[in-house]
């Protein structure tokens, strides 16, 4: 197990929504943070370079402030660049050993492994510091990935030694059964992002652990 993992909070993993406007993602940044999330994810599949650049930035001086740990989605170079404290990655973002390579010993490596035992084995291998399983339930923001079985997490759990996140239609009437399945982290979009008071919903989320 890496030296840094049992560093890893279990509870919510805030994942950004794709949102073009800055001002509006960082407000709502803002009231994630103030529920305290586990981990932190700028992940944003349609903004082109220097927006992701830009949203990157705010939203990592956001976490600093906070003292939450800040991810960076399928851009390696970025969360290099931005000495973001991880990044995560998925299938089609490079082997996870450069990866763990390119970020040292000291910042985090997460993988989405979908429903792939053979990517989870590898990416514990190659250092991984939690492993992701999805979707659990059917997404809007992961619509073509296969459904993952509950089992995986506990499973995984055992075999590997690492913290395992549940992704995919998450939300906090569901939540409770994921965490009885093993999740250490509940990765979640909408439903946080989404919510009338995102604060409160990142707080409700903890409460779940």
């Amino acid at each position: 197990m890496p030296e840094h993992t049992a560093a890893l909070q279990r509870g919510l993993y805030a994942l950004t929504p794709d949102e073009a406007d800055t001002a509006r993602l960082l407000a709502r940044a803002e009231q994630v943070l103030e529920g305290r999330p586990a981990l932190f994810q700028y992940r944003n599949k349609t903004a082109p370079a220097a927006l992701r650049r830009v949203q990157a930035r705010a939203l990592q001086a956001l976490c600093r402030a906070a003292g939450v740990p800040f991810i960076i989605n399928d851009d390696l170079a970025l969360a290099l660049e931005l000495g973001a404290d991880g990044a995560h990655l998925g299938r089609e973002d490079g082997p996870p050993a450069a990866a763990r390579a390119a970020l040292g010993r000291g910042r985090i490596l997460g993988l989405t492994c979908y429903a792939d035992w053979t990517r989870a084995a590898e990416g514990a291998a190659a250092g991984a510091d939690y492993l992701a399983f999805g979707a659990m339930f059917p997404s809007v923001s992961k619509p073509h990935a296969p459904p993952a079985p509950f089992a995986l997490l506990a499973r995984a759990k055992q075999e590997f030694g690492l913290p395992v996140a549940a992704i995919g239609g998450i939300t906090l009437a569901n939540a409770g059964a994921l965490v009885a399945a093993g999740a250490d982290l509940l990765a979640v979009i909408s439903d946080v992002f989404g919510a009338e008071d995102p604060a409160l919903r990142a707080v409700s989320y903890r409460a779940l652990f």
